[in-house]
């Protein structure tokens, strides 16, 4: 009886393990940007490949083709609520001649603006906007831009509108391509081939025509509401030498200018518009396409980790209950997420792959959930020595895989002095729970294909 007795402490006491326990969940995914139209990497891998920029254009925007417009303006709204807009270098302010040595401001005054010197000397007032201008040269604004740009120069005037978001504001009138020599550096690498600079060139012009932002007062902004515009000081002449060889050149679908859309890296494959813009109607010529050349891109690749506290803290009022998971219920053709639950212990919140990109600060939607959980600790496994049964001491990782690995497959590594080294290998069961033996304490991890789970310390 005694014997059974200190046999029965000496389980009790190798069977309470030291366990040490964690969850990761790990985002992978594919691609930055919104996924529509041209990829600017995979443009660039064409172009590397011997395709000619309207080869490029054609492989992005199917069934389009080139067409030639006439020039027109394109206004760019570079400060807005404003109490004083600074100018100089203008010529003509209306039909008062200006000094372009000089300096001058612009303030409100009842429904319109006034001129005043640098010194604030009363030189003229307007009922309504004012242009300055320089023709045939540039006028700088000072003060910092819309887009960052500082104290910059640019081609075309600078109009000041009262009533701009609470003050007034700065608008640049500037001629199509001029303005697309001020987008193309900001949007394009100037170093990149002059093929995938000229598809630039034509997408830009097609969409500063065919999208509009600001309604009456001006047409785009200048960042990635719209698209990057930086003004004459950032023209480089690569970039204007692509401008030049496809002057007036846009994008046409049965006769009408397309809004061509462009973002960097489509991660292999780009997306049909109505499966990132909810509300869009779909659209033949911005649909999925394979996009082979795009694995120069940094971004093609790429995974997040965060903990259940991040998680629960950047779905805050999505999350019924306390995190559990993201379970995605439908995919586009690329596949980017269209829509998911997020899954809580009280129940389920429907998303789109959008809200999730924006809350969890994703590069893109292409991405896949994985929820991980290691525990490390001992274990006991009996062993038969002459006919009795003898409990040995044995060290374990247990745990969960969410979503379930394809063939229930998964490593073990440890930490080594060298780095993680492949321990041994285990499985999961249907449900995604796993346990595995080891010989060993140490710190470990499990991989699951390249994804891998929080590191544990088994004692």
């Amino acid at each position: 009886m005694r014997a059974t007795a200190l046999l029965c402490s000496v389980v009790l006491l190798l069977a309470a393990p030291a366990a040490e326990a964690a969850v990761s969940h790990v985002i992978s995914g594919r691609g930055w940007g919104h996924g529509v139209g041209m990829s600017q990497y995979g443009a660039r891998g064409l172009a590397e490949h011997g395709r000619t920029y309207e080869r490029i254009l054609r492989h992005y925007y199917r069934g389009t083709e080139l067409a030639r417009i006439r020039e027109r303006a394109v206004r760019v709204l570079l400060q807005s609520g404003r109490k004083e807009i600074v100018v100089s270098g203008a010529t003509r302010a209306g039909g008062r001649r200006l000094d372009p040595a000089r300096l001058y401001r612009v303030r409100a005054h009842g429904a319109g603006v006034e001129l005043r010197s640098a010194a604030g000397r009363l030189l003229g007032r307007a009922a309504g906007p004012l242009e300055l201008s320089r023709p045939g040269d540039v006028v700088k604004l000072h003060g910092t831009a819309i887009g960052g740009v500082r104290d910059g120069r640019y081609r075309g005037s600078i109009v000041v509108v009262p009533g701009v978001f609470g003050g007034l504001g700065a608008v640049n009138v500037v001629a199509l391509d001029d303005y697309v020599r001020g987008v193309l550096p900001g949007e394009m690498p100037s170093s990149w081939p002059i093929e995938a600079l000229k598809a630039q060139a034509v997408a830009a012009r097609s969409y500063a025509l065919a999208a509009n932002k600001g309604g009456a007062v001006f047409d785009h902004y200048p960042d990635t509401r719209s698209q990057v515009y930086r003004g004459f000081d950032h023209e480089t002449a690569p970039a204007n030498a692509a401008v030049e060889a496809t002057a007036g050149q846009v994008l046409a679908y049965e006769g009408e200018v397309i809004p061509a859309f462009f973002f960097s890296t489509s991660g292999g494959r780009t997306e049909d518009v109505e499966n990132v813009w909810y509300d869009a109607a779909p659209r033949p010529y911005l649909r999925s396409v394979r996009d082979p050349y795009d694995r120069i891109s940094p971004r093609r690749r790429w995974e997040v980790r965060f903990t259940t506290e991040q998680m629960e803290r950047r779905l805050r009022g999505l999350v019924k209950g306390s995190f559990r998971r993201i379970v995605v219920r439908r995919r586009g053709a690329s596949p980017r997420v269209v829509a998911a639950d997020v899954v809580g212990s009280e129940g389920r919140t429907r998303v789109s792959g959008a809200t999730l990109k924006a809350r969890l600060r994703l590069d893109d939607t292409w991405a896949y959930f994985r929820r991980i959980s290691s525990r490390g600790g001992r274990s006991i496994a009996g062993r038969s020595i002459l006919g009795a049964f003898l409990p040995l001491p044995h060290w374990e990782i247990t745990g969960s895989v969410t979503p379930r690995p394809r063939g229930g497959r998964i490593v073990v590594e440890r930490l080594t002095p060298r780095g993680w080294r492949t321990a041994v290998t285990g499985g999961a069961d249907r449900a995604g729970r796993y346990r595995i033996f080891l010989t060993r304490p140490g710190t470990y991890r499990i991989r699951v294909g390249s994804v891998r789970g929080p590191a544990v310390r088994v004692r």
